[in-house]
C-alpha cells in the first residue's frame, strides 16, 4: 500500500502545515460543521509577518478569530454567507460580502474567478485504499480542494465517513494533520408556540410521497414533528439535521417514490448532534454530493413532488422576499434558497414554501410590509414566490395578481398590522385588494 508511506511522509503538526500560507494568499475554509478548527486556530496563531490573507467561506461555526479587529491588515474575510461570527466584521469594514447562489460557488473556484491558493479541509481517516471522506461537508469544500494549489487536511478519527461523491485521496493532499476532534456540534433549537404553528401549517402542504428540502432551525424541526403520519417521503436537500433521523427509523422517510436516487437521501452538508453524525457514518442511505449537483435546479426538478422549505426575514405585498439583509446590513446570504425554489418550480407537482414569524423585535415590527426597507436586497423575486407561511396561515401567491397577493399576505400578517398594511396598499397602488379595483 504505497499510499501509507505517502501519508506518513505528509503527516505534520498544524503549526508546521500552516506555515505554507503566505501573504496575499486566498484561503478557503471547509464549510460549517466541517470547519477544520485545529488548522484555523493554528493559522491565526501564525499571523505574525502575514498580511492581506483572504479567508473565504460560507457558514462559519468556529470562533472566527481572524475577523477580530486586532487582525485587521493580516486577515480579510470574504464572506459568501454572513454568520454570527462574521457579521460585525462586515459591518465595520474588516470583511466583505460576495453575493452568490450556493450552487455556483464551485464554479468560482474551478473557473479561476476566485483562484484558490490554500484549502483548509477536514476529512475522515483514510480507508484501505487511501481515500478520505469529506464527511459532513462536501458542498464547495470538495471543489476548493480540487482547485487549490496547496491542500492542508485535518484528518480526524471522529469525522463520519459519508458516501457518495465525497472522497479525496491521500495523494491529493499536501499536508496531513491528525486529530481526534469530531465535526462541530449544533445544539437543537428550542421551539416556540409560533414555530409549532408554522410547522403545522407547512405539514398540511406536504403529501405522501413528496421529496423534501428542509433548511435548519426551529421551523424545519417543527415541521418534522408533524410528519409522523406521512408515508414514503424522500429527501433531496442542501442539508439535514437530527430531526430526520427518527422519521427514517420509523419508515416515514424512505425515498420509495423518488425519481432520482430512489431510496437514498441526497444532501451536500450536515449539521447536528452526535445523534446525526452516528447515523450518517458509513450509511448507504445517505449520498453526499457537491453543491453544484445537489442544488442544480435541473437536478432538483428530476424529483416529482419536490417541496422546498426555506426561511425569510421580510416579504412585501407583491411577494418579493428578503432573506439575507436587514436594510443595508448583511445578515446571512442567498445560500441555496433560489436554487431550490426554481428547482421545485420545475418539478411535477412541485411546491416552494418560505416561512417566517409574522413579527420581529418582540412583536413591534411586521415582517410583512407594504414596501421593502431601504437598502434591503431581494433574495426571491416575486415571480418565483409560491407559498408564504406565518403562524397565522398560508398565502398561495402563484398565479395571483398584485391586489390578490396583497389580500392573501395581509391575511397572514399579525392582526395588529393588518389595517395599516391595507391602508398603505391603498396609498401606494390606489387599489383596494378586497375589491380588486382602483380607488376613485
Amino acid at each position: 500500500m504505497q499510499w501509507v508511506h505517502e501519508y506518513q511522509r505528509k503527516l505534520c503538526s498544524a503549526e508546521e502545515a500552516v506555515k505554507s500560507i503566505g501573504s496575499g494568499d486566498r484561503v478557503v475554509l471547509g464549510h460549517a460543521a466541517g470547519e477544520p478548527r485545529i488548522l484555523v486556530d493554528a493559522m491565526v496563531r501564525n499571523a505574525e509577518g502575514l498580511e492581506n490573507v483572504e479567508i473565504v467561506h460560507m457558514v462559519a461555526l468556529g470562533e472566527g478569530a481572524y475577523c477580530l479587529p486586532r487582525y485587521a491588515g493580516v486577515f480579510r474575510h470574504n464572506a459568501l454567507f454572513a454568520g454570527a461570527n462574521t457579521r460585525t466584521a462586515i459591518h465595520e469594514g474588516r470583511a466583505v460580502f460576495t453575493p452568490c447562489h450556493f450552487s455556483r460557488i464551485p464554479d468560482l473556484f474551478s473557473r479561476g474567478i476566485l483562484p484558490v491558493d490554500v484549502a483548509l479541509i477536514k476529512v475522515s481517516a483514510p480507508d484501505a485504499h487511501g481515500f478520505c471522506s469529506f464527511g459532513v461537508s462536501v458542498d464547495y469544500t470538495k471543489a476548493a480542494a480540487e482547485n487549490a494549489k496547496i491542500v492542508i487536511a485535518e484528518v480526524s478519527s471522529r469525522m463520519p465517513r459519508t458516501l457518495g461523491d465525497a472522497f479525496i485521496h491521500i495523494s491529493e493532499m499536501d499536508f496531513c494533520v491528525e486529530s481526534d476532534e469530531g465535526p462541530i456540534l449544533l445544539k437543537p433549537p428550542v421551539l416556540t408556540e409560533e414555530d409549532e404553528r408554522i410547522g403545522r401549517h407547512i405539514a398540511g402542504l406536504i403529501e405522501d410521497g413528496d421529496c423534501l428540502q428542509l433548511g435548519i432551525g426551529a421551523v424545519p424541526d417543527a415541521i418534522l414533528g408533524f410528519l409522523k403520519d406521512k408515508k414514503d417521503l424522500g429527501i433531496h436537500s442542501e442539508m439535514i439535521s437530527d430531526g430526520v433521523v427518527d422519521l427514517v427509523k420509523s419508515g416515514v422517510i424512505n425515498g420509495a417514490r423518488k425519481n432520482c436516487h430512489r431510496g437514498r437521501m441526497v444532501v451536500t452538508f450536515l449539521m447536528g448532534t452526535e445523534k446525526l453524525y452516528d447515523f450518517i457514518h458509513n450509511n448507504p442511505s445517505i449520498e453526499m454530493h457537491p453543491v453544484d449537483y445537489t442544488n442544480h435546479p435541473e437536478i432538483i426538478a428530476r424529483n416529482d413532488n419536490m417541496v422546498s422549505v426555506n426561511s425569510a426575514l421580510q416579504a412585501d405585498l407583491t411577494g418579493q422576499v428578503v432573506s439575507d439583509t436587514l436594510g443595508y446590513r448583511q445578515y446571512s446570504g442567498t445560500g441555496g434558497q433560489l436554487d431550490f425554489i426554481r428547482g421545485a418550480a420545475g418539478s411535477k407537482n412541485g411546491r416552494s414554501i418560505l416561512a417566517f414569524h409574522a413579527t420581529a423585535a418582540k412583536g413591534k415590527v411586521s415582517r410583512i410590509v407594504a414596501h421593502m426597507d431601504e437598502g434591503a436586497s431581494v433574495t426571491t423575486p416575486r415571480a418565483d414566490t409560491h407559498y408564504i407561511v406565518t403562524e397565522y396561515g398560508v398565502a398561495d401567491l402563484r398565479g395571483k395578481s398584485i391586489p390578490e397577493r396583497a389580500k392573501a399576505l395581509i391575511a397572514i400578517a399579525h392582526p395588529d398590522f393588518r389595517e395599516g398594511l391595507r391602508r398603505s396598499f391603498y396609498e401606494i397602488y390606489r387599489m383596494d385588494p378586497w375589491k380588486g379595483g382602483t380607488i376613485s
